[in-house]
């Protein structure tokens, strides 16, 4: 008993030592990130980032897309929004923790602390694969997710995309592996708009088969040993939490 006990304490205790907590100023803005060290060894550390919806906070999405319980070899980001992006009925005033959801949006704030977070983890003591970085958003993170990649995506191996797509936004950019999951309840962001950005996913990806069914998901075969997988189940609008086993899967198997 006592030597179970003991176990767990070491384990509570290892989780709690490696998160941290980090700040970085950004043309006079203090922009936070919350930090979970890779528990597992590895020659080279991927590098997951994780944006939260609007009104999140790191610490709230850290719980809720708790990637660092998955791939623990990984170094897993969550980044944290920042207040001036309006949205009518939700947070007309944009007091609210957001994200930008164009290239040229809210000068592109959100795309310099993104840079900024990815230089400063090649100039810690971490040996990064830049072939394995990844993102993850939900929501108006998802729609920043795809911002990065129409603008960072020669940094990024693969994204996961959930309840917000790119849309034309994205017309262009370069084909890395994408999953997309859509709630076909969602009464925040309608489906069908979603899915007006299967076609530009497609496209980017080079994709001209039908993709084969395997329960929720499409999965598609792309240029470059890129992949598309299509997830949408009848849910609302949320993050696909049971999948996060087959999500880290999915980012395992691709590089840039």
């Amino acid at each position: 008993m006592k030597r179970h006990l003991l176990l767990f304490l070491l384990t509570v205790s290892i989780s709690i030592v490696s998160q941290t907590i980090r700040t970085y100023n950004i043309n006079g803005l203090t922009r936070k990130a919350i930090f979970y060290e890779p528990i597992l060894k590895s020659d080279k550390i991927p590098v997951v980032f994780v944006f939260h919806g609007h009104g999140g906070n790191a610490n709230f999405v850290s719980k809720r897309i708790d990637i660092q319980n998955y791939y623990k070899e990984a170094l897993v980001i969550f980044m944290e929004g920042f207040p001036g992006r309006t949205v009518p009925g939700l947070d007309p005033n944009g007091k609210m923790n957001g994200w930008q959801i164009f290239a040229d949006d809210l000068e592109g704030r959100d795309i310099q602390f993104f840079d900024k977070v990815l230089s400063d983890i090649h100039q810690k003591n971490y040996n990064i694969d830049d072939k394995k970085i990844y993102l993850i958003g939900h929501s108006n993170g998802a729609r920043f997710v795809n911002v990065l990649w129409k603008t960072r995506g020669d940094k990024i191996a693969a994204i996961c995309s959930a309840s917000a797509q790119g849309g034309n936004m994205i017309s262009g950019a370069v084909p890395i592996s994408v999953w997309m999951y859509i709630g076909k309840n969602d009464r925040m962001v309608f489906p069908k708009s979603q899915e007006e950005s299967i076609p530009i996913v497609k496209s980017n990806l080079g994709i001209t088969d039908k993709g084969k069914t395997d329960g929720n998901k499409t999965i598609f075969s792309g240029k470059n040993n890129t992949e598309l997988v299509l997830q949408q189940s009848n849910s609302g609008h949320e993050f696909p939490k049971s999948s996060l086993p087959e999500i880290i899967s999915f980012f395992k198997r691709h590089t840039k």
